[in-house]
């Protein structure tokens, strides 16, 4: 029965409002809210939905904190050395965070309880005997001040202290719950009144302790949502199962001990189970006995009721101040293990150097202190709701990176993840992810969307601080197992040509020296492989140990410093010839193999060190780099002759290798106007005048790459079309037209006329002729012999037609079958490309280009 009241009867009874008692019971998910809104139904499934979630992740931390020995930081910890500093660091922040808003939290909710009972009512300046205590918000600031300072004493002491200051409190509050269980039976019927807002008055409704009684258990098994008194929101599923979450979320308060505790990865796994079973048999028991003993109102409109039916009412109020207490405590302490981790980890760098200090014993005076000062400075919002919707929120997206680690370490195979603790798969890792994920939306997607916005904008600041460790990084043991497992599945029996790319082998004998080429080449691998190549002279059983294991950092280093992709390929070998022979043979993994390969052009030049206009190195790079020698000089003896460059040349070749020779490229220059010009005739065989063959074609191929590159796409493509003077040049031109149509390369077409060069040519071959013995002298395939004369004049006529282009292609032609004359196929290359600036000559044996759909 329900009937109005004035406001002065009102304060005889117990007003249903926001107190700090209610609160503390709603936001801690008590059970009778739960069933008082949801049902036992209802109640019973968002509680097995709710520790599904939650022991996943349980599962999660007790496989990590069994791989390994545990330091201080618990979930930190765990997550850092899984997912590296930058994930570490960031939900470190956040895990820090979280305690402290936890611990205001509790202090906040417990000073609104004390005033709740102990303070003098709002609008009256004195109360019953025991409201004694004044309420304002600079007081109740003041009380908890004096509570978190009980908490920062105990902190101070030790671990210790703290574990003996818990356990009493876990058993009052085992006494309490004790007692809660124990007037269920023995208290009879009780009819407890109360007084709810109702406009300028208030409602006097009747809630009811009927005992233990099937028909009060019939009318709470379904479903009545309503309003919730103290905040006058209507609830709903969603709504009641957020709130009821928040009770489940304290599963790392033993973990952040890892540092303090003797053997962590033994009673982590083992303290965390427990405690789960435990209050999930609690619940489910508290929820089963109060659908049968209480009604509906008596849930709804009234979550201290527990104080009138115990049987001594004291005893709740002092179980919710113990426990409310501890927690405060242990989130004080937590946060000041995380805070030392981060320092002690230097992920921050000098920010949080004072944060390491610790007393003889052990203990983290400083971050302590440092962790109680943020909590003070939260104590001043007084914002219960936010705070705990924030709490709950960053205490979900650590567990979910928990799962997410625990996953990692799973997928990635790595042999040394075995776990002492064998209960979990992968799907469980997924599954605490999604659940936690969903959790953190259902309860604010406000504040979710923000958190992960936060913890991102962390991550992403970190990784530009580089902060370096020797801890591992999972993101490499999972490339590694997704490269390997992909690299099976690219199958060579499957490669067409619609689909090549070129991937380039360079081979590099000194790095000070080709800097310009080796980002040359980075351009024009065109997301293809690129593999730098180095042949290191000597012999393996002359020397103690292999040289080249502390030759690949430095080399490694080169490759981060110049911004290249490229992975780094040393041989030791008794010969150039024979190293790049090796290199040709096993570079690569399965598909992915060098077709290509680069080499510098054999000439007088001297070469410039090109590593010294970069900016200086320092510390670390600059003692790496020092390794690579000097340049050669001018004078210094050659450990490659004119004979075996041009063997190499030719075992390219042979091993159906495409080959490109690089001259000049000390002069090259990214930052022009970019220009290249392609010459696709084959100029050592000027009665050949075929542009379409295999190796003209992998010419115009390489230019068209190079031209698709981002900083290349506004380069000029010209392609030379040499032709004699009165022929039928429109023909020609169309031809080549509809081919470069045909292959989608868009390039200028310039006609040149050669009528003086070629004359040149054919004179030498009609002298020849003349001379038997010398026409013998002839390369396979061509039958004609070149003459100097008409060398430098194909190099002056390429001179004259395009002066300076910032990139030549020219083509390589397929070096002699006759060893003997390789000196004179190098001495020909020299002069043709004489003064041309940086020039690639090509030589292609593979279909590249196709002009199907």
């Amino acid at each position: 029965m329900a009937c109005t009241v004035s406001p002065t009867l009102a304060r005889r009874g117990r007003l249903g409002r926001h107190s700090g008692l209610a609160w503390l019971h709603r936001e801690a998910g008590a059970p009778w809210f739960v069933v008082g809104q949801a049902g036992l139904y209802e109640a019973l499934g968002m509680f097995v939905v709710a520790y599904v979630i939650i022991g996943m992740t349980v599962l999660s931390v007790c496989a990590i904190s069994t791989n390994g020995a545990l330091d201080a930081g618990g979930a930190y910890y765990m997550i850092s050395r899984a997912l590296g500093p930058e994930f570490g660091g960031s939900i470190g922040i956040m895990f820090f965070l979280a305690n402290v808003c936890g611990s205001a939290l509790y202090i906040l909710g417990l000073v609104e309880a004390i005033v709740d009972i102990f303070g003098v009512p709002l609008g009256h300046t004195t109360g019953s005997s025991l409201q004694v205590l004044p309420r304002s918000y600079w007081y109740e600031l003041l009380y908890g001040t004096a509570l978190l300072l009980v908490c920062l004493l105990v902190c101070l002491v030790g671990a210790s202290i703290y574990a003996k200051a818990t356990f009493l409190i876990f058993l009052i509050v085992m006494l309490v719950l004790a007692t809660v269980f124990v007037s269920f039976f023995v208290v009879g019927p009780t009819v407890v009144p109360l007084l709810l807002p109702d406009g300028n008055g208030s409602l006097a409704v009747n809630g009811s302790f009927t005992g233990f009684r099937l028909a009060t258990l019939r009318s709470n098994l379904a479903a009545a949502y309503s309003e919730d008194y103290t905040t006058g929101r209507m609830m709903s599923f969603s709504i009641v199962f957020a709130v009821m979450f928040n009770g489940c979320t304290g599963i790392m308060a033993g973990s952040n001990m890892s540092g303090d505790l003797k053997r962590p990865s033994y009673s982590i796994p083992r303290g965390t189970i427990a405690a789960v079973l435990f209050t999930y048999v609690i619940y489910n028991l508290l929820a089963f006995t109060l659908c049968c003993t209480c009604d509906r109102t008596l849930l709804q409109k009234d979550y201290g009721f527990l104080r009138d039916i115990n049987v001594w009412p004291p005893f709740v109020i002092i179980g919710i101040y113990s426990s409310t207490l501890s927690a405060s405590m242990s989130n004080l302490i937590g946060a000041s293990r995380i805070l030392y981790a981060l320092a002690k980890d230097d992920i921050f760098g000098e920010a949080l150097a004072p944060a390491k200090k610790t007393s003889r014993g052990g203990n983290p005076w400083v971050a302590v202190i440092l962790s109680w000062v943020v909590v003070q400075l939260v104590l001043f919002s007084g914002k219960l709701n936010t705070i705990a919707a924030i709490v709950t929120i960053f205490f979900l997206l650590v567990y979910a990176t928990i799962d997410l680690a625990c996953l990692a370490l799973k997928w990635a195979s790595a042999p040394n993840f075995r776990p002492t603790f064998q209960y979990f798969t992968w799907h469980t890792c997924l599954l605490g992810i999604l659940g936690c994920s969903v959790m953190m939306f259902l309860i604010s997607p406000i504040y979710a969307s923000a958190s992960v916005a936060f913890m991102l904008l962390l991550l992403l600041s970190l990784h530009c601080l580089s902060p370096s460790s020797s801890w591992g990084y999972i993101s490499q043991a999972l490339i590694f197992h997704q490269v390997r497992k992909y690299l099976l599945m690219l199958d060579v029996r499957k490669e067409h040509v619609k689909f090549w790319r070129p991937q380039m082998l360079l081979m590099v004998k000194n790095p000070r020296s080709s800097v310009q080429l080796i980002s040359f080449i980075n351009d024009l691998k065109k997301s293809g492989l690129y593999v730098l190549g180095h042949v290191e002279l000597a012999e393996l059983d002359s020397l103690p140990s292999d040289p080249l294991q502390t030759q690949a950092d430095s080399w490694l280093l080169l490759v981060d410093r110049l911004n290249i992709k490229a992975f780094v390929n040393l041989t030791l070998a008794d010969s150039v010839r024979h190293g790049v022979q090796q290199l040709l043979f096993i570079s690569g993994l399965g598909g992915m193999r060098p077709n290509t390969i680069v080499l510098g052009f054999y000439d007088s030049a001297e070469p410039r060190d090109g590593l010294a206009p970069l900016p200086a190195f320092e510390g670390v790079e600059e003692m790496a780099l020092r390794s690579f020698p000097p340049v050669r000089g001018a004078a210094a003896p050659r450990r490659l002759s004119p004979q075996e460059y041009v063997a190499v040349v030719a075992d390219a070749v042979k091993m159906l290798r495409n080959v490109m020779l690089a001259r000049a490229f000390e002069h090259y220059d990214k930052a022009r106007a970019p220009a290249i010009d392609v010459w696709p005739l084959n100029l050592l065989r000027p009665d050949s005048a075929r542009y379409a063959d295999t190796c003209s074609l992998f010419l115009l191929q390489m230019a068209c790459v190079l031209s698709m590159v981002r900083s290349w796409r506004r380069a000029r493509l010209r392609l030379f079309l040499c032709v004699d003077t009165g022929a039928r040049t429109r023909g020609q031109e169309d031809k080549l037209r509809q081919l470069l149509k045909e292959l989608r390369i868009q390039a200028a077409i310039h006609t040149v006329p050669w009528d003086a060069v070629v004359a040149l040519h054919w004179q030498k071959q009609q002298e020849q002729r003349a001379r038997p013995a010398e026409a013998a002298m002839n390369f396979p395939g061509n039958a004609t012999c070149i003459s100097d004369e008409y060398l430098r004049a194909a190099n002056r006529l390429i001179l004259e037609q395009s002066p300076s282009p910032t990139i030549r292609f020219l083509y390589l032609p397929r070096p002699p079958a006759d060893t003997s004359l390789y000196p004179s196929y190098l001495h020909q290359l020299e002069l043709l490309t004489q003064g041309l600036g940086p020039t690639l000559l090509v030589h292609g044996v593979s279909a590249v280009t196709s002009t199907e759909l």
